[in-house]
C-alpha cells in the first residue's frame, strides 16, 4: 500500500510500505477515505520536534472498516468509522472519567498511518466513532466535517468545556488555525453570547465570524490584553480557549480572563517550564490538555453535523490528492491553507 513517509524536516513521501495486518484482538484494519494535516504535524515537519525518520505519519481519518479482532464486537466489517488519533480503551479509570485522551491502556506508537489508504487502529471496539452509513450517502462538505471529528473540532470542544463555557459567557479564543476556529464554534454551541477571537489573518477572521465570533482582535501581546478589556467594560471574558501553546499565548490567556475564570488550554506545550504566579494573583484556573475525542464525539459533536449545526470541515480551505502530500504540507506550513485536505479514496 502506499503511505506518508516522514525523510526529514521538510520532507514527506508518499511509499510503498506494508499492509498493516491484525495484530492484536482489539485492533482494527481500516481502509482510509479521507484525511489530513494537522498543525501539530508541523512541529516535526519543522525540525522543533524530534520524530524517527522513515515513520509513519498522521492522525486524523475517516475510512471504512476492512476487517477486525476477534475481541471487536460493536464494530463490523464494512462500517464507515471516524478514527480518532486518541485510540480510548473506554473501560479505565480515565476513560470512564470522560478523559480518553489519557487512556491508560493506549498503545505506543499508535498514531502513524492515518496518511496512507490502510491503517491499524488499536482500540478499535470503543474507540472507533461508527457513522451512520456509508461515504456515498454525504456530500463532500460533510465528508469533511466528519474527518474534523477526528480531532480538531473535539480538541477545540475541549478547550470550551474544559474552561467551563456556558449560556451567556463572554469568551476568548486564542489562536486562528483549524482548532481556534473550532474553539469558536464550541463556545457557539455551549451557548456563549459574545466570542472574542484572536486573529490576524483575514481568511480567518472571516471564517471566525462565520462561525459565531462577534469581535476580533487582531493585536498581540500587552496591546490584545488592552483591547480585550476595553471590549469586557474592563471585566475580562468568563472563559478563555486556549488554542495555540505558545507561551506569549498562554500568557496573554491568563491576563484577559476575570478573576474566577477558568484557561481551557489545548494548544501543545511549547515550552517546559511556565511561570504560574499570574494564575495565583488573578484567581485564574488552568484546565485542558488531550482532547477526549471518542467521547465527545458519541455525546455531542457526531450529532450536531449530522444534523447539520455545526459545519467544522469548513476549516478544509486545500484539497489535495494523497500523491500529493508533500505540498499538502507546504501549503500548512506556509499559512496558505488553514488545514490540507487529503482524499485518500472514494467510498
Amino acid at each position: 500500500m502506499k503511505a506518508t513517509i516522514f525523510v526529514k524536516p521538510g520532507e514527506v513521501q508518499l511509499q510503498e510500505t506494508p499492509k498493516p495486518k491484525i495484530e492484536k484482538a482489539t485492533d482494527a484494519i481500516i481502509k482510509v477515505i479521507r484525511a489530513c494535516v494537522c498543525g501539530s504535524d508541523l512541529w516535526w515537519y519543522r525540525g522543533l520536534a524530534k520524530r524517527e525518520a522513515n515513520s509513519l505519519v498522521g492522525h486524523e481519518a475517516i475510512g471504512i472498516v476492512e476487517s477486525v479482532g476477534s475481541e471487536v464486537t460493536d464494530i463490523q466489517v464494512g462500517d464507515f468509522v471516524i478514527a480518532p488519533f486518541t485510540h480510548g480503551c473506554g473501560h479505565c479509570a480515565a476513560c470512564l472519567a470522560g478523559f480518553d485522551g489519557n487512556c491508560t491502556n493506549r498503545e505506543e506508537g499508535g498514531n502513524g498511518g492515518y496518511q496512507g489508504e490502510y491503517l491499524r487502529f488499536t482500540n478499535a471496539n470503543w474507540a472507533l466513532v461508527k457513522i451512520p452509513g456509508q461515504p456515498s450517502d454525504y456530500n463532500e462538505e460533510q465528508l469533511n466535517s466528519l474527518l474534523a471529528l477526528s480531532d480538531v473540532m473535539a480538541t477545540g470542544y475541549h478547550a470550551a468545556v474544559t474552561a467551563g463555557v456556558k449560556a451567556g459567557d463572554t469568551v476568548v479564543v486564542m489562536g486562528d488555525g483549524a482548532v481556534g476556529l473550532c474553539g469558536v464554534i464550541a463556545a457557539k454551541l455551549l451557548g456563549a453570547t459574545r466570542i472574542i477571537a484572536m486573529s490576524r489573518h483575514t481568511d480567518r477572521q472571516v471564517l471566525a465570524r462565520e462561525f459565531g465570533a462577534t469581535d476580533i482582535v487582531a493585536e498581540r501581546g500587552d496591546e490584545a490584553v488592552q483591547r480585550v478589556l476595553e471590549l469586557t467594560e474592563q471585566a475580562g471574558a468568563d472563559a478563555v480557549l486556549e488554542c495555540v501553546g505558545t507561551e506569549q499565548s498562554v500568557a496573554t490567556a491568563v491576563q484577559v480572563g476575570r478573576p474566577g475564570a477558568l484557561v481551557g488550554r489545548v494548544g501543545v506545550p511549547q515550552k517546559a517550564e511556565m511561570n504560574t504566579n499570574q494564575l495565583f494573583w488573578r484567581n485564574i484556573g488552568l484546565r485542558g490538555g488531550i482532547a477526549s475525542v471518542t467521547t465527545y464525539d458519541k455525546a455531542v459533536l457526531l450529532e450536531a453535523v449530522l444534523s447539520g449545526q455545526i459545519n467544522p470541515g469548513k476549516v478544509f480551505t486545500q484539497r489535495f490528492e494523497l500523491a500529493d502530500v508533500q505540498k499538502a504540507y507546504q501549503a500548512m506550513d506556509q499559512r496558505t491553507a488553514i488545514k490540507s485536505l487529503l482524499v485518500v479514496a472514494e467510498g
